[in-house]
């Protein structure tokens, strides 16, 4: 399909003045046609109808995605594809059933038409216009009716907006909480219950009726975050039972009011434990190894054990809450994307997430898959290690980042000094396989990273050989040889080739 639109692009862009447009098919592997338009207003030059139809065709990911059929306007022009065809192939126009939204093409007249072609060509002109503009008029209303009865809907709770699950979600009445009962729990969501802020909105400690503690995450009206998240979470972590995932109780849509209704962890997120240097100390080589190896399981079963494969796209400390038995559960799905269980990769142009857990394919380019999960949990792994943050470590006067101090430490030998201090030197070949496997999962190398299922069985196979890392990505390169030591004090039985 975007093979055939870029010919067409190509196409209407140097056709006439009065014919900027072009029509075309093709054929899929498994032998489905599909149909192609591509279109600009007759007043654009080549170059400016060619960015022009560029744009709309890059937009299609974000708006036509796992669509058999879409059409994508901008101003000026329209790219469109169907699996069935929308024009007819008999003439140079696109059919009646399906009118563009820009000017109609005429076809050229000649000085030898008579007075009676003139006034046929003057009656298209002034007809096709009016045909055009009472059939948008038409679209108008039909979409805002279409919106005022969506709204309609959220407010009374009936429908959690845009997906084909919302009827399995929004009927499940046991899902949903009144407000009424969430302002009393949460003591009408006051300032000392409050437990933790975000770009999201707060967090709000409450106890039910019953005794039960609950965490409330009440979406804020100024969140860049919003009723797509929202959506998100529900539809995703409803479905989800994980010992390390957090549980979603229910939720409220009432009015102007988004909340997320989920278990009580008592021990907070990560990040409030393992980059507090008080804290921390409480974090022993157990522990860390243990909340590891949950998060680890927790990855694995979104990426292959649940129904549909789920990348998080958000995973960093603060997103891995600790409970009562220093289990680990990963949370905040609110930018979590689905995949059908075939599905490898995504593309999108609206990157989100947060720079220092981001994954090169994605930061610079939207590309995301499992491997990019995979790369935010190596970044997690080597701050568990040594106990910093990887966006505010600096290490020495050229501004050193973690990875790159990691990368650093294991070709010259070094990796030891990646361990915290806190931490005693027994058994220090566990976590030295921690930091290898850390750095094995932020290679630049997409195709190098391990799978999560990898990562559980390195975790558990003291037996298995590693391989050697690769330089990582947004490695500050320094004047360090090339050859790669392994430390002296750690022996992964990893392999080298030349």
């Amino acid at each position: 399909m975007r093979k055939l639109l870029k010919g067409l692009i190509g196409q209407a862009a140097a056709n006439g003045s009065l014919r900027k447009f072009a029509v075309g098919n093709t054929t899929a592997p498994n032998l489905q046609p599909i149909y192609g338009l591509a279109q600009c207003t007759p007043d654009l030059a080549e170059q400016t109808c060619s960015e022009c139809l560029d744009s709309a065709m890059g937009n299609i990911p974000a708006y036509c995605d796992r669509k058999q059929g879409c059409r994508v306007s901008n101003p000026s022009c329209i790219v469109r594809y169907e699996v069935n065809r929308f024009y007819d192939p008999t003439t140079v126009v696109p059919v009646p059933s399906s009118p563009p939204p820009l000017s109609s093409h005429l076809p050229p007249s000649t000085s030898t038409r008579g007075s009676k072609s003139n006034r046929s060509r003057s009656a298209i002109i002034i007809v096709v216009p009016i045909v055009v503009s009472v059939v948008l008029i038409v679209i108008f209303f039909c979409i805002c009716l279409k919106v005022r009865s969506t709204k309609k809907k959220l407010e009374t709770g009936k429908l959690i907006p845009g997906s084909d699950d919302i009827d399995e979600i929004g009927s499940a009445e046991s899902l949903q909480f009144d407000l009424a009962t969430i302002r009393v729990s949460t003591d009408d969501f006051s300032e000392a219950n409050k437990l933790g802020e975000g770009g999201f909105g707060s967090v709000y400690r409450g106890r039910l009726l019953n005794g039960k503690d609950i965490a409330v995450k009440r979406l804020s009206a100024n969140s860049g975050q919003g009723d797509l998240e929202f959506k998100n979470e529900v539809l995703l972590v409803a479905k989800l039972q994980h010992r390390n995932l957090v549980r979603l109780l229910g939720f409220c849509l009432e009015g102007s009011e988004r909340l997320l209704v989920y278990e009580f962890v008592p021990n907070g997120s990560l990040d409030h434990i393992i980059f507090d240097p008080t804290k921390r100390a409480q974090l022993d080589r157990d522990r860390r190894y243990k909340i590891i190896v949950g998060t680890t399981r927790g990855l694995l079963y979104l990426h292959e054990d649940s129904r549909l494969r789920i990348i998080h796209r958000d995973l960093k400390a603060s997103n891995i809450l600790i409970d009562a038995e220093m289990n680990p559960k990963i949370s905040d799905f609110g930018m979590a994307r689905l995949f059908v269980p075939d599905q490898t990769q995504g593309n999108t142009s609206r990157i989100v997430g947060t720079y220092g857990y981001m994954a090169p394919e994605y930061a610079f380019h939207g590309h995301f898959s499992v491997k990019s999960d995979v790369y935010s949990f190596g970044v997690l792994v080597l701050e568990i290690v040594y106990g910093q943050k990887n966006s505010c470590f600096r290490h020495g006067d050229n501004g050193e980042d973690l990875i790159s101090f990691a990368w650093r430490s294991w070709r010259e030998g070094t990796a030891s000094n990646l361990i915290d201090p806190t931490l005693k030197t027994d058994s220090r070949n566990e976590i030295m396989r921690c930091i290898h496997i850390g750095l094995l999962c932020v290679q630049e190398n997409v195709a190098d990273r391990p799978t999560m299922a990898s990562v559980i069985l390195m975790m558990n196979s003291y037996s298995l050989t590693l391989p050697v890392p690769s330089q990582p990505a947004f490695y500050l390169h320094s004047s360090i040889g090339s050859d790669m030591p392994l430390p002296s004090e750690y022996n992964s039985g990893a392999t080298r080739s030349n």
